[in-house]
């Protein structure tokens, strides 16, 4: 569970597929950590698992929300309301 203040980190595909590619050269988890300044050891073992587990397609980071320009100018835009006329 994450701590009140917590930040997370976020590493792109190509940093999870090379600290994959250093840890099959023999690498251990340590050495690669500190070469790509990799803060949480233990992310290592879930990108091995899920590389192996789905190949590289198991490195992309699916949590995050893709942002369409489209959609994002419908929510921005004020609803126009138009002015009632008086009835006389």
């Amino acid at each position: 569970m994450a701590k009140k203040g917590q930040t997370f980190h976020h590493y792109s595909f190509e940093t999870k597929k090379k600290a994959v590619a250093m840890r099959l050269e023999g690498m251990t988890k340590k050495e690669v950590a500190s070469a790509l300044q990799i803060s949480d050891i233990g992310r290592l073992k879930v990108w091995m698992r899920k590389y192996r587990e789905l190949g590289e397609e198991g490195l992309v980071d699916r949590r995050r929300r893709i942002v369409h320009p489209d959609h994002d100018n419908e929510r921005n835009e004020k609803v126009q309301i138009p002015q009632l006329q008086k009835i006389q």
